[in-house]
């Protein structure tokens, strides 16, 4: 073989989709749905531009809620520490619609709208784009929505700095009452760990459906476990089921705080379902959900 065909044969080994490594492939299949799907990263934009807009109103009226004479320290603590309690809070709830929507559309939206034949034509596993798609709700988005979430914390404390020593308070009681890298770690905890992780059966669960459903994901997302729940209770008189999913859903958080009261104690999530079987058990169900999914995406076609 002459030095031009060996040239040209080591160019078609190189640019052969087994020659790109498969850490790669799964990279730019998150690129790509990040691109695709870009309420991921402008939903917690949005609403933090929003909550940032009435926080810097509500300002003005700090320095005089501080000074009022009969505020003692709980009620201190909870004008400045409540802000920020709302502004984790709505966002977290943002993030769960945007990934509860992004997973029932995520494979269903491939098949109506024929995408998923040009999507298969690419050296990409159905393996790889399922588990691509799987981060998003269990990893992307909650560091998407933590990230806002820190950054726009830090805005607020600095800015409460700057109007409290301007009306000649201290400027680092808003520091004092919500330490910054506490609150932080807290957010990242309750985010990231809680409601990632800890929720990824259900992010499978309804990747799953949006794998299955020729029409309507959302009611072959919602139905079955429905279904599976009024059976047991019918059948056993027993809620067993809706107990395991009501638990993966709350967890074991419980806050001793009054329920007319935000504090950061309510983000707080516990340490010991992070070590327990309960985490390794669910990253297993997802496991096999997306597996199944994966299987379901090579052999659905267009709806």
């Amino acid at each position: 073989m002459n030095v031009g065909a060996m040239a040209e044969a080591s160019m078609s080994a190189e640019d052969a989709p087994g020659g790109i490594p498969a850490l790669r492939r799964f990279s730019w299949s998150v690129r790509r749905e990040i691109w695709e799907n870009r309420s991921i990263y402008l939903a917690p934009l949005a609403v933090a531009g929003v909550f940032l807009v009435g926080f810097f109103i509500a300002l003005v009226r700090m320095p005089e809620r501080i000074r009022a004479a009969a505020m003692g320290p709980a009620q201190l603590q909870e004008v400045i520490e409540q802000p920020y309690v709302i502004l984790a809070i709505m966002l977290m709830a943002v993030y769960l619609l945007v990934a509860v929507f992004y997973c029932l559309d995520a494979l269903y939206g491939e098949r109506r709208d024929r995408s998923i034949l040009f999507w298969k034509s690419m050296p990409v596993s159905d393996l790889t784009t399922v588990l691509s798609k799987a981060s998003i709700p269990i990893l992307v988005l909650p560091l998407v929505t933590f990230a806002v979430t820190v950054v726009a914390s830090f805005v607020m404390l600095l800015v409460s700095s700057v109007v409290l020593a301007g009306a000649g308070l201290s400027a680092t009681t808003p520091w004092t009452r919500v330490p910054f890298f506490e609150v932080s770690v807290t957010n990242f905890l309750h985010v990231v760990v809680f409601h990632g992780i800890w929720y990824a059966p259900f992010y499978g669960w309804l990747l799953l459906a949006s794998a299955w459903a020729k029409r309507a994901p959302l009611l072959w997302a919602a139905l079955p476990p429905v279904a599976i729940g009024v059976l047991e209770r019918i059948a056993f008189n027993t809620s067993h089921f809706a107990g395991m999913v009501q638990y993966r859903f709350m967890g074991s958080m419980e806050s001793g705080e009054p329920a007319d009261r935000m504090t950061m104690d309510m983000l707080a999530p516990p340490g010991q379902f992070l070590i327990g079987p309960g985490m390794w058990v669910g990253l297993a169900i997802t496991a096999g959900f997306l597996f199944v999914a994966a299987r379901l995406h090579r052999s659905r076609g267009p709806v």
